[in-house]
């Protein structure tokens, strides 16, 4: 396991689950989970940590079946990676939480959210699209999913995810303009031997959005769900996968900022902390969430 000062390592029995968390702060702290995206684990957050953890309690969570979580060979739709975030507030003892979310973990963040908007009190969503994008921006954008092909199919994505770890080097470098800026070679020595375990995890997590989310969103079931936890989507303006042509246009967010982030590619934990820390900061000064009970 990586080494970031300060981290208390823990194992949450979360519903059926056990997650790992790595936690920095103190305590008595604002809390904020924070959902890493793929291909990473709780790491991610390790640039954002020392802008934060003075004055919260940062809660890094390796979802189910990645980094050093429980490995099940089930479960990797959105919704039951959303229901064992809110097992793992439960089991903290946490009543509300501000929630920060990347790529990935923001789709969960976003159903989280739309769900249990009683336990989050403020969202900063990180390269991911809200659940309200048009369809005319997303069809001709969708060729921007391609790297999906060879990881989303049950047997031949975990070959490669288990066995190509330059592939996973490969994704990490072409989402930053300058990924010599942001990633040096204990980055992706660490998330791509970390991908190469948790390969089950990696591939069910895109065949589970091809079955369900895919279809699920042309068919607009999550166009209906309304947002009411105060919001504020990040994107890069160069991000290969999430252009900010497909973060426009949120009808159902009764409280919902949309920033792009000039020069920015798709991993803005690690390009840009300092402004994901001012989007957090800016939400939860108004909104504090609540302590442990």
């Amino acid at each position: 396991m990586p080494h970031a000062d300060g981290a208390r390592h823990s194992w949450v029995q979360s519903g059926e689950v056990s997650l790992h968390t790595a936690e920095f702060g103190p305590l008595a702290g604002t809390p904020v989970v924070l959902l890493h995206g793929f291909p990473q684990h709780w790491y991610a957050w390790r640039k954002l940590v020392p802008l934060l953890s003075p004055d919260h309690r940062l809660i890094c969570v390796d979802l189910r079946g990645f980094g050093w979580s429980e490995q099940p060979k089930r479960g990797y739709d959105t919704d039951t990676l959303a229901g064992d975030i809110l097992a793992l507030l439960d089991s903290l003892g946490l009543e509300r939480t501000a929630l920060i979310a990347h790529n990935w973990g923001a789709g969960v963040g976003f159903r989280l959210c739309a769900q249990h908007s009683d336990r989050i009190s403020a969202y900063v969503a990180l390269n991911m699209t809200h659940p309200w994008t048009e369809h005319r921006h997303v069809l001709p954008n969708l060729w921007r999913m391609w790297f999906t092909a060879p990881i989303e199919y049950p047997l031949l994505g975990r070959l490669v995810l288990r066995h190509c770890p330059r592939f996973t080097r490969y994704l990490l470098r072409r989402a930053a303009p300058d990924p010599t800026t942001v990633w040096n070679e204990s980055d992706l020595k660490e998330f791509a031997e970390a991908t190469q375990t948790s390969a089950h995890a990696g591939q069910s997590l895109f065949w589970q959005y091809v079955l369900r989310d895919i279809p699920a969103g042309f068919r607009g079931t999550h166009r209906r769900t309304r947002l009411k936890v105060p919001t504020v989507v990040l994107g890069g303006e160069l991000d290969p996968v999430i252009p900010p042509t497909l973060l426009q246009g949120a009808p159902n967010a009764d409280d919902l900022t949309v920033e792009t982030i000039p020069g920015a590619g798709g991993h803005l934990p690690e390009e840009h902390p300092e402004v994901v820390a001012a989007a957090l900061r800016r939400l939860t000064a108004a909104r504090p969430a609540a302590p442990p009970h």
